[in-house]
C-alpha cells in the first residue's frame, strides 16, 4: 500500500491561466477562488485565470495565488473524490511559500487566514530591500557544500567591510540558489564560474528571498503569526527550516517566522520524507516544479502532480 506525501509548490509555479480549468470544471474549485477574492478584497481569481503575467508575479499576488489553486485541488480531491488529506496522506511539505498551504491543507490554518498572512508576507518581502540591493542567482550543478563554500568567499566587498550572501534554497539534484546583497551575488556568480560550475545565472526576482536581508519582513510575520496562530494540523508538515516533522503550532509559527531568512532545506527534506516511508509523492497545484525535482532527488519514488481537471480525476482513481 502506498504511503503518500502531499507537496505544495512555491514562487516561479504561477502562470496566466492557473485553475481557469479546474474552476471551470468544479464547483468546489471556484469556492475556493472566490473565498480568496473575498479575504483579499480582489479580484485575485480573474488575474490568476487571465493574467497580465507581469502583475501574477508580483510577489504580493504570486503568493496567495498559488495558495488558491493548490487549496482548489484539496477541496476538489475531497468533494469530488471523497480524498481528504488529513486521512490520505502520511505527511505534507510546502516549498517556501507553499509551506502555508501545506499547512492550511492539513487544517492548520483557514483558508481565508492563510491568503492574508501570504499577501502580507509577500508584500513585507517585497518591503524588505530596497530595488537593486539585493539579487538572486542558481547555480546549476553545484552541490550545498560547494555552493555554501561559494558564499563565504563572496562575503567580502571590495571597498571594505562584508556583505550578506547564504544558500536561499538546497532544492537537490545540483540545483542551489543563492541570495544577499546583489554586489556579492555577483561575486558568487563568477567564482562559480571560475570553479567550474555548470551554470551560474542571475534570477529574475524581485528581492533577496530567504537570506538575512529579509529580517524586516521576519519581524512582521512574528507579528501576524502572532494574532493568527495555526490550530494543530491533521498531518505532521515537514518544515522548511529543519527538514523535519512539525506538529505544534508554537513550534509551526517559529519555524515559519525563520524559514524568511533561513535556506529552504528542499533536498532533506524530501530525502527526511522517503526515510519515513513515503513511497509515492504528490505535488498539488499549479505546474509540476516540484515533480520535476523529485525525479532528479528520488528517481525510483513514484512522483505525480494534479492540477488541472484530468490530473486530478486522474489522482482520485490512484488514492
Amino acid at each position: 500500500m502506498a504511503v503518500y506525501a502531499f507537496l505544495f509548490p512555491g514562487q516561479g509555479s504561477q502562470a496566466p491561466g492557473m485553475a481557469r480549468d479546474l474552476a471551470a470544471a468544479f464547483p468546489a474549485a471556484r469556492e475556493v477562488l472566490a473565498e480568496v477574492d473575498e479575504a483579499l478584497g480582489q479580484h485575485l481569481a480573474r488575474l490568476m485565470a487571465e493574467g497580465p503575467a507581469e502583475e501574477l508575479t508580483l510577489t504580493e499576488n504570486a503568493q496567495p495565488a498559488l495558495l488558491a489553486h493548490a487549496m482548489a485541488v484539496v477541496r476538489v480531491l475531497e468533494r469530488e473524490g471523497g480524498k481528504s488529506v488529513a486521512r490520505t496522506a502520511a505527511l505534507v511539505a510546502g516549498h517556501s511559500l507553499g509551506e502555508y498551504a501545506a499547512i492550511a491543507a492539513a487544517g492548520g490554518f483557514a483558508l481565508a487566514d492563510a491568503a492574508r498572512l501570504l499577501r502580507l508576507r509577500g508584500q513585507a518581502m517585497q518591503r524588505a530591500v530596497a530595488p537593486g540591493v539585493g539579487a538572486m542567482a542558481a547555480l546549476l550543478g553545484a552541490e550545498l557544500a560547494q555552493a555554501t563554500e561559494i558564499c563565504a568567499e563572496a562575503t567580502p566587498a571590495p571597498t571594505g567591510g562584508r556583505e550578506v550572501i547564504g544558500v536561499a534554497n538546497d532544492n537537490g539534484g545540483g540545483q542551489v540558489v543563492v541570495s544577499g546583497h546583489a554586489g556579492a551575488v555577483d561575486r558568487a556568480i563568477e567564482i562559480a564560474r571560475a570553479r567550474g560550475i555548470r551554470r551560474a545565472m542571475k534570477l529574475p526576482v524581485s528581492a533577496p528571498f530567504h537570506c538575512a536581508l529579509m529580517a524586516p519582513a521576519a519581524d512582521v510575520m512574528a507579528e501576524a503569526l502572532a494574532r493568527t496562530p495555526p490550530r494543530a494540523p491533521l498531518v505532521p508538515v515537514v518544515a522548511n527550516v529543519t527538514a523535519a516533522k512539525a506538529t505544534q503550532p508554537a513550534d509551526i509559527v517559529r519555524l515559519l517566522v525563520e524559514q524568511v531568512t533561513a535556506t529552504v532545506r528542499w533536498r532533506e527534506s524530501i530525502l527526511a520524507m522517503a526515510a519515513l516511508g513515503v513511497d509515492t509523492f504528490v505535488e498539488l497545484g499549479s505546474g509540476k516544479v516540484l515533480t520535476g525535482l523529485m525525479k532528479r532527488l528520488l528517481p525510483e519514488a513514484r512522483a505525480l502532480a494534479a492540477g488541472t481537471p484530468a490530473e486530478v480525476e486522474e489522482l482520485i482513481k490512484i488514492l
